[in-house]
C-alpha cells in the first residue's frame, strides 16, 4: 500500500503550471524531489504541423499539406524539403535564409506565379529545383541568384513565353534543365554575351529589357528538354538563331520534339562542339524541299551529331509529299532542282553559243560584201 501512497504524494505535490514551462526545473515536493527530464532534440519546435520531420534522413517532407504559404518552421538540418502538391502562390525574396544546407526543394504541382529576384538566393548548396506544373510566366533577373551549384532544374509545365536574357545567368554548374510543356515560340542569340566570366569582368550596362535568350551561361548542361506539342500550353519554337547553342560545350541531349519547326540551319547544330550529342526532332512540320535535304545530310555526316529520330520526321510540305518520311523521299527532293538548273545551264550555253556564231557569220557576211579596195584600207 505505501509505493502508491509515495507516487501519489510525489504527483499532487509538484507544481504542474511550472513544470511545463521549465521542463529541466526541479519539482521539489516535501518528501521527495522529481526531475522532469528536457526533451533531447524537441523536433515539435521546429516540425510544422502538416509536415514530418525526420532528423535521422535529414529530411522534411511536407507534401499535400494544403500549405498556402512557404512553411516557417523547418529544421535547419534538412537537406530534403518536399513542398509538392500544396497551394503556394509565390516564393518572397530570402525564403530560405534558414535553411541553407538544402540539396533537394520540391516545389512541383503548386499555384506558384511569382518568384521575387533572390527567392533561392540564399540556397547556395541546392543541387536540385523542381518547379514542374506551376504558374510561372516570367522568370526574372534575379531568379538563379545564389544557384551557382545547381545541378538539374525542372521547368516544365509552366506559362513561360520567353527567357529573359539574364535568368540563368548564375546558373554555371547546371547540367539538367527541362524547360517542355510552355509556350516558347523561339530561341534567339542574346545581344548580350552571359557567358561565364567573373562579375568584375562583366559589361556595366544590362541587356534591353524583354531581350530574348540564349543559354549562354550553361557551358557544363547536359540535357536541355525543349519539346512542344499541339495543344495549347505547349512549345512552339519555330526559329532558332545560328550559334544560339554555341556555348553548350558539355551538352549531351537536345530534346526539340513536338515543335513547330519547319526547317532548321546547318550551322544551328554544327556550332555544339560538344562530343557525341544527340538531337530528337520529330514531330515538327518539316517543309521537304532540297535545302532541308542538303542540311541533314550534312548533319548525319558529322560523327559526333546522333540523329536519334531521323526515320521518324515525316514532310508536312509541300502538300504532295505530306506523311511521307523524310527518308523515302530525301533522295529525290533535289533531283526537280537539278534537272532545272541543268535545263538553265544548257539554255545560257546554248544561247551563248548561238550569239557567237551569229557574230561569226554576221562578220563574215560582211567580209564577203566588201570592195577590194576598201579591204586594202583595213590592213593598213
Amino acid at each position: 500500500m505505501s509505493p502508491p501512497a509515495v507516487l501519489s504524494m510525489c504527483v499532487t505535490s509538484a507544481p504542474t503550471s511550472r513544470s511545463a514551462t521549465l521542463p529541466d526545473e526541479k519539482v521539489r515536493s516535501s518528501s521527495s524531489i522529481l526531475y522532469i527530464p528536457r526533451h533531447p532534440t524537441d523536433e515539435n519546435n521546429w516540425c510544422e504541423l502538416g509536415c514530418d520531420c525526420r532528423g535521422d534522413l535529414k529530411f522534411t517532407i511536407c507534401s499535400r499539406g494544403l500549405f498556402t504559404q512557404l512553411p516557417s518552421r523547418v529544421p535547419p538540418y534538412t537537406e530534403l524539403l518536399d513542398l509538392s502538391d500544396n497551394l503556394i502562390s509565390i516564393i518572397p525574396e530570402r525564403s530560405f535564409d534558414k535553411n541553407r544546407k538544402l540539396r533537394v526543394l520540391l516545389l512541383q504541382n503548386n499555384n506558384i506565379s511569382v518568384v521575387q529576384p533572390g527567392g533561392f538566393s540564399q540556397l547556395e548548396f541546392l543541387q536540385k529545383l523542381d518547379l514542374r506544373w506551376n504558374r510561372i510566366s516570367v522568370l526574372t533577373e534575379g531568379f538563379s541568384v545564389g544557384l551557382s551549384f545547381l545541378r538539374e532544374l525542372q521547368l516544365a509545365h509552366n506559362r513561360l513565353t520567353r527567357l529573359d536574357s539574364r535568368s540563368f545567368l548564375h546558373l554555371d554548374a547546371l547540367q539538367r534543365l527541362n524547360l517542355s510543356a510552355n509556350s516558347i515560340r523561339s530561341i534567339q542569340v542574346s545581344s548580350y554575351s552571359g557567358q561565364s566570366v567573373r562579375p568584375d569582368e562583366r559589361p556595366a550596362e544590362a541587356p534591353p529589357a524583354g531581350q530574348p535568350a540564349d543559354l549562354s551561361a550553361q557551358r557544363h548542361l547536359l540535357h536541355a528538354a525543349l519539346p512542344g506539342g499541339p495543344q495549347p500550353g505547349r512549345n512552339q519554337i519555330s526559329d532558332m538563331e545560328m550559334g544560339v547553342f554555341t556555348p553548350l560545350t558539355s551538352m549531351s541531349l537536345l530534346n526539340l520534339a513536338d515543335n513547330n519547326m519547319s526547317t532548321v540551319y546547318f550551322k544551328t547544330f554544327l556550332s555544339i562542339q560538344s562530343y557525341s550529342r544527340h538531337i530528337l526532332l520529330e514531330e515538327n512540320p518539316w517543309n521537304c524541299d532540297c535545302d532541308l535535304q542538303r542540311v541533314f545530310r550534312k548533319l548525319r555526316s558529322i560523327q559526333r551529331l546522333f540523329l536519334d529520330d531521323y526515320y521518324n520526321l515525316t514532310c508536312a510540305e509541300p502538300p504532295v509529299l505530306r506523311d511521307y518520311r523524310l527518308m523515302d523521299v530525301d533522295t529525290e527532293l533535289c533531283l526537280a532542282e537539278t534537272v532545272t538548273v541543268l535545263i538553265i545551264t544548257f539554255t545560257v550555253v546554248t544561247t551563248v553559243l548561238a550569239a557567237m556564231l551569229m557574230g561569226e557569220r554576221k562578220r563574215k557576211k560582211k567580209k564577203k560584201t566588201t570592195h577590194w579596195t576598201q579591204q586594202g584600207n583595213i590592213r593598213k
